[in-house]
């Protein structure tokens, strides 16, 4: 599948932004020219020089910011996707498998999950919790779940009564091998779809958290958090909100690039499959080798 993306040059384009933003996650702390929490007398500052972004109201450098808060920024948004992953998708192969009492709970569960309201839940589970941006995320990833869990759910259902799947279950095969050598192969596509939509949907909900100041603690730098300060400051640096919402949507922009690239591919590889079934089944049979015999 990672070739086939790559052909694409939307996904090549994609896998190119976010290699970008991930290198950032890892090195942008590293490469921060200046400390990015010590304050200094030269406050609103137009970029210079020495501060490529200008100084925030506190006199912070907020290239370096920027480049500091990438890492927090990255990390939340991975974390949301890959506790979406594993709360959605194992009970949603599950629920198909295990019976109709554990299907009906998880599927009230997930109801229960989208009528939660987002932002009320999130806000009163972080204000028993306290107020990290680890448990944020968490309950954040567990909010956005039930997309995970539909998605495996429909495709494990559509697998799971083909032919060769009962036939299997005929044969005595366990669910542990049928999963593995039959559903997890067909449901992995449409999974790496919601995952990399989910990575998009996650920076912005990061970002809107950290905007209102939930999730992170003072003076640490986020992206969110960024924007929300250079708000306040319109009138003194009307340019500063411009790069940290260039960088929120250029990679959610990005996610969702490589989300359709890889519907696209993974339509394409199906398709494929499916004409070359089509092909060996409509071949002719080769006709038996004539033998001949003499005449007397």
């Amino acid at each position: 599948m990672v070739r086939r993306v790559l052909s694409l040059a939307s996904g090549r384009t994609a896998v190119a932004v976010l290699t970008v933003v991930v290198l950032l996650a890892v090195l942008g702390p590293l490469l921060a020219p200046q400390n990015p929490l010590a304050p200094s007398d030269n406050t609103l500052a137009p970029p210079s020089a020495a501060h490529w972004l200008g100084t925030d109201y506190l006199g912070r450098d907020v290239f370096s910011r920027l480049l500091d808060g990438s890492r927090v920024s990255v990390l939340s948004s991975l974390e949301v996707a890959l506790t979406a992953l594993v709360v959605g998708v194992v009970p949603g192969i599950l629920s198909v498998y295990l019976g109709r009492t554990f299907e009906w709970i998880t599927l009230r569960l997930t109801d229960t999950l989208v009528a939660l309201p987002f932002l009320l839940f999130a806000v009163a589970v972080i204000a028993l919790l306290g107020n990290g941006i680890t448990q944020a995320m968490l309950v954040t990833g567990v909010l956005v779940s039930p997309l995970f869990y539909r998605v495996s759910r429909a495709a494990t259902l559509a697998v799971a009564r083909s032919p060769y799947v009962e036939a299997a279950l005929v044969c005595g095969a366990s669910l542990g091998w049928i999963v593995r050598r039959h559903v997890w192969v067909k449901v992995l596509p449409p999974i790496a779809v919601a995952l990399a939509q989910t990575v998009g949907t996650g920076f912005v909900i990061v970002s809107s958290l950290t905007f209102l100041g939930i999730g992170v603690q003072p003076p640490e730098p986020t992206w969110g958090g960024l924007l929300a300060s250079d708000l306040g400051y319109l009138g003194h640096q009307p340019w500063a909100p411009v790069v940290p919402a260039l960088l929120i949507m250029v990679t959610v922009w990005a996610a969702n690039l490589l989300a359709d690239a890889i519907r696209d591919v993974s339509g394409e590889a199906g398709r494929a499959l499916v004409n070359r079934r089509k092909a060996r089944t409509d071949r002719p049979a080769t006709a038996a080798p004539a033998t001949t015999g003499g005449t007397g």
